[in-house]
């Protein structure tokens, strides 16, 4: 996934989540510990490229410096903008306002980036917490003086603002210019902005850092193992059926035991983005989403009424078909995720995880592989399960100055290597983008997710093609199918649970039963009958981070795999020039709208035929298993 933002500050936002193995004194500095023999060195990323230390000098020179330059930019501008876009010199005159507004958003988005990727390090430690909750507040009064900005930007008349970017200058930054003022009719008068900016810290964001730091501090105890999440969820993927029944009944009962505080944080983050829509005029639940992803929402429609009409020909095939690989008709929840029986489990080094990913892109795009190679050279990838650490895995643009980072949580499972992919993916994409400035890198989620799942296609493809053993063979093709299972029909089933969810709490709290019950309703639904959801699993919706940090953000995922199918469709018929036309799509970061990239390659995500294309891939994938009995 890629770390998105979590304030409603106009700037890049901390991670968030994210690790930095180090000492409080220097965090950017401290050295790897040793790794697991069994994986090789795992690298542990280098925040020295951000700032050397939390209590560095440079930290707070540039804190200082960023304060002083917000309240010099609102002193200068903050109602005048309407003035100046009346004057005969317009385009200079603004494109100079909007240059020092980008240089802050990058200075501001540096500051929050280090700490929110070294807090997550380990979001236990103390020193580090003070630390980030400190930088929140400071960055958060600063960039208060900031909100006159857009809002007076998008409140000029629409010909002055045609005719000053006749100037080529401020013309650079017409993507972005029509992009915030697509938000004109939800802006709200100016003291109701800065209420909403300043009371974030204590509200929103404090019930996400609580979530994090609550999260990362459960354990879970395994037979005479005591865990944190991490390590636990990864034995879901245990060989041992008796070890996978083990950890789910150790996730369900620590969940239980903190299931009314959990029940505590999703209503109060409802309610309070209840009251944010409200005031703002958003009719619907996930319309704020929709428009900060530029994606219609009939296209989302579409693409969501596709993949549930699709669960009995995709995931509830599936699972009747792995349960038979079982010897069963019903495979209890645990077992969704098991390892195929009777094929050896391999553990894939972090050297044959790097070369496996790198071969790939290689083997696609030289360009590619060498943006991607970075990341391992310069230690921008930090791999290893530490306590304390978020769970998980991203990757966090930071800001176009420096240059993004990578968080895994690597294990040696196959799927790692699928993740690494991942990742490396988006690093790749926010690399590409980077050049367009701070304003203009950031792209929507849905395009976010395409890098990142094609970076996956383009690594399964060719480890498939160079496995021989028909059981191993097997084994790929039934991860693969899992893997679209859990970024199709999982993601869409998230996508459905938190829509009912955030229309229930507008009539009132809810109780963690009847939370409970929606999660049972369409994970049933969704996974099909061939599935025995055993008791516990009422209680799994907890520990989604996503529903927490990124309302509405999971169907981007689905977004971004049914298009990855259909590019990598045109992609196998193409002769010539795809990979080109492919990186200049990613290089464009958030300056297009989906239609216009996707067109150079006769894809069009509102044509219902597009999202069966891309479903239909995952289809003939099952097909190919079931012909292997």
């Amino acid at each position: 996934m890629i770390a998105t933002p979590k304030s409603p500050v106009p700037l890049r936002a901390p991670a968030r989540r994210g690790g930095a193995k180090a000492k409080a004194k220097s965090p950017a500095k401290s050295p790897a510990k040793a790794p697991a023999k069994s994986l090789g060195p795992l690298p542990e990323w280098n925040l020295a490229d951000l700032y050397p230390a939390f209590d560095a000098p440079e930290v707070k020179r540039d804190l200082e410096k960023a304060e002083a330059e917000c309240v010099t930019l609102e002193n200068a501008y903050k109602g005048r903008l309407s003035e100046l876009a009346r004057g005969e010199a317009a385009g200079k005159a603004l494109v100079k306002a909007v240059r020092q507004y980008e240089g802050i958003d990058d200075l501001l988005g540096r500051l929050m980036s280090f700490a929110g990727l070294l807090y997550a390090g380990d979001t236990t430690d103390p020193v580090r917490a003070k630390f980030y909750g400190d930088m929140q507040e400071r960055i958060t009064a600063a960039s208060s003086h900031l909100l006159f900005f857009t809002l007076e930007l998008n409140r000029l008349d629409d010909a002055d603002v045609e005719a000053a970017m006749a100037d080529p200058a401020l013309g650079h930054f017409r993507p972005w210019l029509e992009d915030i003022r697509k938000d004109k009719p939800y802006q709200l008068e100016d003291r109701v902005e800065q209420l909403f900016h300043e009371k974030s810290v204590t509200g929103y964001s404090a019930f996400n850092r609580l979530f994090d730091e609550t999260m990362s501090s459960l354990r879970f105890k395994v037979g005479g193992k005591v865990l944190a999440i991490e390590p636990t969820l990864n034995m879901l993927q245990d060989p041992k059926p008796a070890t996978r029944k083990a950890a789910s009944e150790a996730l369900a009962k620590t969940f239980r035991e903190n299931l009314r505080l959990f029940t505590h944080i999703t209503n109060t983050l409802a309610k309070d983005k209840e009251i944010s829509d409200r005031w703002r005029g958003f009719a619907d639940v996930a319309e704020s989403r929709h428009l900060a992803n530029r994606v219609e929402p009939e296209v989302v429609d579409a693409l969501v009424s596709s993949v549930r009409t699709a669960y009995p020909r995709l995931s509830h095939r599936y699972y009747a078909l792995k349960a038979r690989w079982f010897g069963k008709k019903r495979l209890p929840n645990w077992d969704r995720n098991a390892p195929l029986p009777q094929v050896a489990l391999c553990t894939i080094r972090w050297p044959e995880a790097q070369s496996a990913v790198l071969d790939a892109y290689g083997a696609f795009s030289p360009r590619m592989a060498a943006i991607a190679e970075r990341f391992f050279k310069d230690r921008w990838i930090d791999a290893p399960v530490r306590p304390g650490k978020s769970p998980g895995a991203f990757a966090h643009p930071t800001v176009p100055s420096a240059h993004p980072y990578v968080m895994l949580n690597y294990q040696g499972k196959p799927r790692d290597v699928m993740t690494l992919a991942h990742e490396l993916g988006h690093g790749v994409h926010q690399v590409l983008a980077a050049p367009n400035g701070a304003l203009m890198a950031p792209t929507p989620l849905t395009l976010a997710e395409t890098a990142s799942v094609f970076g996956e296609m383009l690594t399964f493809k060719r480890l498939l093609a160079e496995t021989i053993d028909k059981k191993q063979r097997k084994a790929m093709l039934a991860a693969k199918v899992e893997d679209m299972i859990n970024t199709v029909v999982r993601q869409i089933a998230f996508y459905t649970f938190e829509r009912q969810i955030h229309t229930e709490r507008r009539n009132g709290e809810l109780t963690s039963e009847q939370i409970n019950n929606i999660w049972m309703e369409v994970q049933r639904e969704s996974l099909g009958p061939a599935i025995d959801l055993r008791p516990g699993y009422e209680t799994f919706w907890t520990y989604i981070p996503h529903f927490i940090h990124s309302p509405f953000y999971v169907y981007a995922y689905a977004f971004g795999d049914c298009l990855v199918n259909s590019l990598y469709a045109v992609y196998e018929k193409s002769e010539t020039g795809f990979a080109e036309r492919y990186l200049e799509m990613l290089a464009a970061g958030g300056t297009k709208h989906h239609s216009e990239l996707l067109a150079p390659f006769g894809l069009d995500a509102r044509d219902p035929a597009f999202w069966q294309g891309g479903l239909g891939v995952i289809e003939r994938m099952i097909g190919e298993l079931e012909g292997l009995e």
